[in-house]
This record gives C-alpha cells, sequence and structure tokens, in this order.
C-alpha cells in the first residue's frame, strides 16, 4: 500500500515529465482514492477499461492515452462525462503518460517494442527537443525481412500493413503509436526499414520513391507493452497488486 502522492512523485520523476512539451498533462488526472492497493493498467481510458477496472476493485487505473487532449473539446458532456463521472463514482485515480512513456528508456513502449522484437543495439534520438522519440537498431549482417515480419505477426498477434521495397534489412528505425510521418528521420538516418502503429495514404509513396521498408503494426499493438511494464514495475516497488487488462482494438 502506498499514498498516492508518493506514487505520483515517484513516477513523474522517473519518467521525468518535466522534458516532455506534450499534447495532454502527464499524471494525475482524475482524482481517487488516498491509498493504492491495486492498479490496472491498459493502453486507453475507454469506457470499457473504466467499467473493467471498476470489477476488478483497483484503486489506480494507469494509461497511455487518457483525457485532456490538446483541441478537444473542453466541457465534460457525453461520453467524457460518463467516464470521468464512472471513475469518480468509484473513488478510483487516473494516472496517464503519454510521450513520457514512449521515451523512457528501459520501461518506455519504444523500448519494449525494440525488445520484444530482438532488435539488436538500439539508439535512441532526439526529435523536435523531446528526448528518445525515434529508435534505431543495426543487424550485424543483413537480415530476411520476411523473417522480421514472421516474428513482429507472432509477438503482436497481429498482421500488420508492410510495403515490402526491400527483401533483407539491416537497419530499421522505429517509433510506436501515430508517428508515420517520422518516416522522414528513418531515411534522414540511413535506415532501409520504419516500423511504427498507424499509416497514411501519403505515407506509401515517401517509402516507394526512398527506397525503404515501410510497416504500419497498429497503434495500439505497438502501446500496449509501456504502460504494462511501468505498472509492474511499480507494483514490485511498492508491493502493489497490478493487472493488465486488454481492450481489443484493430487501429
Amino acid at each position: 500500500m502506498i499514498e498516492i502522492e508518493k506514487l505520483i512523485d515517484y513516477t513523474n520523476d522517473l519518467l521525468q515529465i518535466e522534458l516532455f512539451k506534450d499534447y495532454c498533462p502527464n499524471g494525475l488526472q482524475v482524482q481517487g482514492k488516498s491509498l493504492i492497493k491495486k492498479i490496472v493498467s491498459g493502453v486507453s481510458a475507454c469506457q470499457a477499461l473504466i467499467d473493467a477496472t471498476i470489477a476488478a476493485k483497483a484503486d489506480l487505473l494507469l494509461v497511455h492515452h487518457g483525457f485532456f487532449w490538446k483541441g478537444e473539446a473542453e466541457p465534460i458532456v457525453g461520453m467524457k462525462a460518463k467516464r470521468i463521472g464512472a471513475l469518480m463514482r468509484n473513488n478510483i485515480n487516473l494516472l496517464s503518460y503519454h510521450l513520457p512513456l514512449d521515451g523512457h528508456l528501459t520501461l518506455g513502449n519504444n523500448s519494449q517494442l525494440g525488445k520484444l522484437l530482438n532488435i539488436p543495439n538500439p539508439q535512441a534520438m532526439k526529435i523536435e527537443s523531446i528526448p528518445n522519440l525515434f529508435w534505431m537498431g543495426e543487424y550485424p549482417k543483413h537480415y530476411s525481412l520476411a523473417q522480421f515480419i514472421g516474428l513482429l505477426e507472432k509477438q503482436l498477434n497481429r498482421k500488420p500493413l508492410v510495403e515490402a521495397i526491400n527483401k533483407t534489412i539491416k537497419k530499421v528505425g522505429w517509433c510506436t503509436g501515430g508517428a508515420q510521418d517520422y518516416i522522414h528521420y528513418a531515411i534522414t538516418y540511413g535506415c532501409d526499414t520504419f516500423l511504427t502503429g498507424e499509416v497514411s495514404e501519403r505515407t506509401i509513396h515517401i517509402a516507394r520513391e526512398n527506397n525503404i521498408n515501410f510497416i504500419s503494426a497498429g497503434h495500439h499493438a505497438t502501446e500496449r507493452y509501456g504502460v504494462n511494464a511501468l505498472a509492474n514495475h511499480l507494483a514490485e516497488k511498492f508491493q502493489l497488486e497490478h493487472q493488465f487488462i486488454e481492450i481489443e482494438n484493430p487501429a
């Protein structure tokens, strides 16, 4: 058991949230119980995850995608009111970390995805003054693209969209989530393959015209792992119960 303020202070410091200019507030978004015994973690604070958190009798919901995004409507009405109301009625804290969780060097989404896919020699790069958002890894010799895709399908349990320009790969760049435009950094740094979560129509033309493999493996699928790793770390450090709840999402 731990006081919520101490847990927040520790996590904010661990993820160095002050280094990230983000599109949403990082840290506590909805206040609940003052003492934490059980954490539920998940990718996005949708109603299904909130309902599952209530059913699991958790004190804290830890997510990657929370509320109050830049540019969204500010009134707490409709769907947002239902979600926040459910958390408040059940006295559940909502703790959300976006870019700081993408960028953490060991627990972050990018780090965890690289480990899951056994990408060697990982290197994290600063993008637009934001640390550790673009990652690269290089194989000691050329590796089969088909084998890489096979491993990706097995680990993420989904078939990715692939624009296969080259049959072998050596230098892979990646960024989880909606980072399809980071393909330009992959090109700049000499990668022959770029992996991310989402795809735009223009991305395929960019890949073809720059002779680079492009893989879109799903926003949700590529960002399951950071929040789970962070919650496991917190549970172990503070002797808490933790349950990761998967809400399937094909996007």
